[in-house]
């Protein structure tokens, strides 16, 4: 731009030109006009006069950089330290201001473009900032979640046991055998302080216990985990779990609480059978003397790297009614644990000594020593394929009339089972022969030396993303209750899922 083409614009606007009369060699029009015609320098290392120390260094730079609104002198210097006229001031500012309103064109022509786009922009993050404030305004804890789920199972079983001498039945008669309907309400309050830890506080209440599902009259006595309360259970609101997750460094976490429980402190639970299935046998991942699900007070810790783990815990058992159905309560476990879990597939292989407080029935202190091998795999886009989940658990105890006992189980699960979001499940194993009222593994209590084959099948609809109903079918072997000898066990249940 001509040297007065650029006086046209600048001066007025930026008052650079007082009213002041001024000499030919005041004005050195020849300089201005030959500084303002050279061109423009890309980077300021083109100036040989200038250098990082020099106080306007980086302003200079940034003029250059971003607008490419200055010029030399033919010799390549600025000269930096030399008097500056009104003149040459008022061409430099305007030769800056040129290329500002350009990429100020260029802005208003984008803007125009997407003014659409903008528009619902604006209006989405307005919408969030509007509900971020809600939320906010709210919370009852800036460092707690709370996550729920509601249980109510309508169903009923029969084993066709003389019922005369138990009053949890709730039947009169020589059958075994009710329909119930009950409830389990779970709430768990997960706090974290420096957003690695966790400080898990869950509260439980249910009515499980005195129905044909709970108390000892089936296998089913704790399919539903009531380990809430020591005493009946009934409609009483309790701690279920109290403690206290942090890492050490990256590789390895701790934790320690007055209620905690055996699969709370493992790196990894190796079953993807759902842990809300319908036979307790089938919670266990097949070795339920192993994964015992100990409650009470405990401390653990585990190492975890490239899928790798290694695990070990141990828990003082409270003697809750989840283990006193079992004719002894347990007086602690220590569990250990090596596990990999791949993308789609894992294994662990797990060792638990139980050593119980009470009910030796050879005046000797009872105890277990349990191994389990379990495993899983999953395809990873669902279809006809089922997700397969198995185990095997072995052990021996200085209590029962089969000194050495074993347990399995399979689990096929189908995802998106003829409609998308629901699932189709089964599962068949045993918990292994043991006598009826000395120390025993997990799940079915049986008649001295039968077997105890257990089968499930069910079907998840998901209503919604928070509500499920799933409808129920079980069979049980010579299942045996605390005041029967071994029948079969059969049932039905429908099953209503809430969470949030």
């Amino acid at each position: 731009m001509k040297l007065f083409k650029q006086l046209l614009v600048a001066p007025a606007a930026l008052g650079l030109l007082a009213p002041v009369a001024a000499t030919a060699a005041e004005l050195n029009l020849d300089g201005v006009n030959k500084y303002a015609s050279e061109e423009q320098v890309t980077s300021i290392s083109q100036f040989s006069d200038v250098k990082p120390t020099d106080w306007a260094y980086q302003a200079l730079s940034n003029l250059i950089e971003r607008y490419g609104c200055v010029a030399g002198y033919p010799d390549g210097t600025y000269k930096g330290a030399r008097a500056m006229t009104r003149f040459e001031a008022a061409a430099l500012l305007n030769a800056c201001l040129d290329r500002v309103t350009e990429v100020t064109d260029e802005l208003k022509k984008l803007m125009a473009e997407f003014e659409k786009e903008l528009a619902i922009l604006k209006g989405r993050v307005d919408g969030l900032e509007a509900k971020v404030g809600e939320l906010e305004a709210n919370q009852f804890s800036t460092t707690t979640k709370l996550k729920g789920i509601a249980t109510m199972v309508l169903g009923g079983a029969t084993n066709g046991a003389n019922a005369a001498n138990n009053s949890n039945t709730g039947v009169n008669g020589n059958d075994l055998s009710e329909v119930t309907f009950n409830y389990d309400v779970r709430l768990s309050f997960d706090t974290s302080f420096t957003g690695k830890d966790l400080l898990r506080t869950r509260l439980r209440s249910g009515n499980f216990a005195n129905s044909i599902f709970g108390n000892g009259n089936t296998t089913l006595n704790t399919a539903f985990q009531e380990d809430y309360n020591a005493g009946s259970g009934v409609d009483m609101v309790g701690i279920d779990r109290l403690f206290y997750q942090f890492p050490i460094g990256k590789t390895v976490t701790a934790t320690f609480g007055a209620k905690v429980r055996q699969d709370d402190m493992m790196a990894m639970w190796p079953s993807i059978y759902p842990a809300d299935t319908i036979v307790d046998l089938f919670t266990y991942a097949g070795a339920g003397g192993t994964y015992s699900l100990n409650l009470g007070g405990g401390a653990g810790i585990w190492y975890k790297k490239d899928g790798f783990s290694l695990s070990a815990n141990f828990v003082s058992n409270e003697v809750s009614s989840e283990n006193s159905t079992q004719g002894v309560g347990e007086g602690y476990t220590f569990t250990a644990q090596a596990g990999y879990a791949g993308t789609n597939w894992g294994v662990a292989l797990a060792y638990t000594y139980a050593d119980f407080s009470a009910g030796g029935a050879f005046g000797v202190s009872p105890y277990l020593s349990n191994g389990g091998l379990s495993a899983y795999w999953q395809p990873s886009v669902a279809g006809w394929v089922p997700s397969i989940s198995a185990g095997v658990g072995f052990g021996n105890s200085n209590q029962t009339a089969v000194d050495n006992n074993y347990s399995w189980m399979v689990g096929l699960q189908w995802a998106d089972a003829f409609m998308k979001g629901n699932a189709l499940g089964m599962a068949l194993g045993t918990s292994g022969q043991l006598q009826n009222g000395a120390p025993t593994t997990r799940g079915i209590v049986t008649k001295d030396g039968e077997s105890n084959l257990a089968y499930e099948l069910w079907y998840k609809f998901q209503v919604t993303d928070n509500i499920s109903v799933t409808p129920g079918f079980f069979w049980i072997e010579n299942s045996a209750t605390a005041l029967s000898s071994g029948n079969d066990t059969y049932g039905g249940l429908v099953k209503t899922t809430f969470k949030f």
